[in-house]
């Protein structure tokens, strides 16, 4: 095990070392009313027209929910290419579900960018999707990929701690190495997970933990975990946020370049949990009946038939882990191994979703925050 987690801190130390803010934003502000515009082209036409190499003519504005607005340049560089503008909103995948279920099946964006996959398997079930076919996605892993081309991966997030040693040393504690240490009484009030109501990320601990462990035991894992959480946050930022900022001492945190590049600024580490690592696909895809679902469509297109705009991701992400997704793509090694991660059946996420987030509403009890 020590070998693998050194092979994933080698392969976190690679990634790019572009700046990116939190991975999850909770700004619900913003247009939201939709845009009339028209294209030259059906959605079926729109869809396959990349494939033998020519854009397909498009026009008026995408709009796009994204877990963040880091995401600026690669749509910058689909408007170039396209002459579609784009307007950004930063939601996190929990909020996104809630808002298209509201909206009744007339959708106030086209393309779903970032979150949690489990947000994505439920939309799909709700028939809130729009099938996306193109040659490139039998490049794809199927792993990370709906059957039917409903959603697709554009990275993969693993969750592991952050903590701060400053804390931890003058509350004379040592640092957890495994997801079991948690439920020390030692950490009472001094670890913070955002809730996974709303973070896609969080809500892959709860079920991966929930696989790994077995039902009975794994809710009374979580039992005993709430005992010692400060509270549930509504940011997947949040938990690194505060731990950085002195307020706690452990974060249950997704990792990724950005928190790795924490370690040079603050007293903190990452900790890869020696019991298995949860981790979770990020999901795209576009909403039916949008606006603008041609030019939707073909940025799912666009982004996963260019290598190219596959590496400006990784870029912007700060994670090697599109070459999971796309294990043909050239310029970027994996660098890890996968035998880290948890086993999971992806297949769960979204068919156990309302009844897990339903148990865990009533476990946090007053400790869930809106603020």
């Amino acid at each position: 095990m020590k070998k693998k987690l050194t092979a994933l801190l080698l392969a976190l130390a690679m990634v790019f070392t572009l700046a990116a803010c939190g991975t999850t934003a909770d700004n619900n502000s913003g247009n939201n009313n939709a845009v009339n515009n028209t294209t030259n082209n059906t959605g079926n036409d729109t869809a396959n027209n990349a494939t033998d190499g020519e854009t397909p003519t498009l026009s008026g504005t995408m709009k796009v929910v994204a877990t963040s607005e880091n995401y600026v340049t690669l749509f910058d560089k689909f408007t170039e290419e396209t002459g579609v503008t784009v307007e950004l909103l930063s939601m996190s995948s929990g909020e996104v579900l809630s808002k298209l279920r509201a909206e009744g099946g007339t959708p106030s964006a086209d393309l779903w960018f970032g979150g949690g996959i489990d947000a994505f398997m439920s939309a799909k079930a709700d028939g809130l999707l729009e099938q996306v076919n193109f040659d490139a996605a039998a490049e794809l892993d199927p792993l990370y990929k709906d059957e039917e081309n409903f959603w697709f991966s554009k990275g993969i997030t693993i969750v592991g701690f952050l903590v701060n040693n400053t804390l931890l040393s003058e509350l004379g504690l040592t640092a957890p190495t495994s997801w079991n240490d948690l439920l020390d009484e030692s950490y009472a009030g001094e670890i913070i997970m955002s809730n996974p109501a709303v973070s896609g990320t969080n809500y892959a601990v709860v079920n991966a933990l929930l696989q790994t462990m077995g039902e009975e035991e794994g809710w009374n894992y979580f039992d005993g975990l709430n005992n010692n959480i400060a509270y549930y946050a509504k940011r997947g930022s949040d938990p690194s946020n505060k731990v950085i900022s002195d307020e706690y001492a452990i974060g249950i945190t997704y990792i990724d370049g950005t928190i790795e590049a924490l370690l040079d600024e603050y007293d903190v580490s990452i900790v890869y949990p020696e019991d298995g690592i949860p981790w979770v696909p990020e999901g795209v895809a576009v909403f039916k009946n949008a606006d603008n679902v041609d030019a939707a469509k073909y940025f799912v297109e666009w982004l996963f038939s260019s290598d190219e705009n596959l590496q400006l991701l990784a870029e912007i992400d700060q994670k090697t882990s599109v070459k999971a997704i796309k294990p043909t793509m050239e310029g970027i090694e994996l660098g890890y191994d996968t035998g880290i991660l948890m086993t999971e059946d992806l297949s769960l996420f979204g068919s156990e979703r309302e009844n897990i987030l339903a148990q865990f509403e009533t476990l946090m009890g007053d400790k869930a925050v809106d603020e």
